[in-house]
């Protein structure tokens, strides 16, 4: 039986997981190797160069001790910075996470769509690109949360997060009233998905959320040679860059697709 592929996924806390949990779905196969930023989290704290700086060069320590066969970055605010530095340094391909606004503007009925991400994120050149090229005549509202990826980590740590701190957040991105209103949200966070059965609960009416792990997953299986059978290889390590022992194998263990962390 052949080794099972190595991925290395990195985040800045534990928003990537959601992400981890499609790719997971999709390459029961692989190995994977999960690694939380928590030394530098939230990025939104920190400046662009600052992210570059920290995050290629970690990248590169990480490629080398794990040999994976390909790294996802499954953070909005790093992909928006840090994927042309990487692929330039490393031979290793990479799949990125951006603001999954092209599908959200081509299934908005009402062209009335908001995009929720850090503050980083909404202000980066690259997501009004984004929108330039593809809002095929949306009216876009960019909303930036300061507080949401902290919230989402807390909830998934075990903490008590208030509705009234989520729906705060949440608000700036229901515009309009009757027939023309927001019908589609963007999660430019993988964070959010973390949250989104009480961000469904506290919408003030309903709409679709976009959430591009789904097309992170398949663009990562298409990348992949054909999978094989699971392989008894096919196990999982979860590190934190603090160095800090993880005490949630319970609440992980689903995204790692029932895995028992190393």
């Amino acid at each position: 039986m052949s080794a099972s592929p190595k991925i290395l996924v990195f985040d800045s806390g534990l928003g990537g997981l959601t992400v981890l949990r499609e790719i997971v779905g999709a390459r029961p196969d692989a190995h994977y190797v999960y690694v939380a930023d928590d030394a530098f989290f939230p990025y939104g704290h920190h400046g662009e160069e600052e992210i570059i700086a920290r995050v290629v060069p970690l990248v590169g320590e990480l490629i080398a001790r794990h040999s994976p066969v390909l790294v996802v970055i499954a953070c909005n605010t790093a992909s928006t910075l840090v994927m042309s530095h990487l692929r330039s340094a490393y031979s290793v391909p990479f799949v990125g996470t951006v603001p999954a606004i092209k599908p959200a503007c081509a299934s908005s009925k009402t062209k009335r769509v908001s995009v929720l991400g850090t503050k980083g994120t909404v202000r980066r050149e690259y997501t009004k690109r984004l929108i330039n090229d593809f809002a095929q005549g949306c009216e876009v509202t960019l909303v930036g949360s300061a507080e949401l990826a902290s919230l989402a980590e807390s909830a998934l740590n075990g903490n008590d997060v208030s509705d009234a701190d989520i729906a705060a957040e949440l608000a700036p991105c229901f515009v309009g009233n009757g027939a023309v209103r927001t019908d589609t949200v963007v999660l430019a966070c993988t964070h959010y998905p973390l949250l989104l059965d009480r961000l469904t609960r506290l919408a003030p009416w309903p709409v679709d959320w976009i959430d591009p792990a789904p097309a992170i997953a398949r663009r990562v299986s298409d990348l992949l040679d054909s999978p094989g059978r699971e392989s008894d290889q096919a196990g999982a390590e979860m590190i934190f860059t603090s160095q800090r022992p993880h005490a949630l194998s319970r609440a992980l263990m689903p995204f790692f697709g029932g895995r028992v962390l190393a």
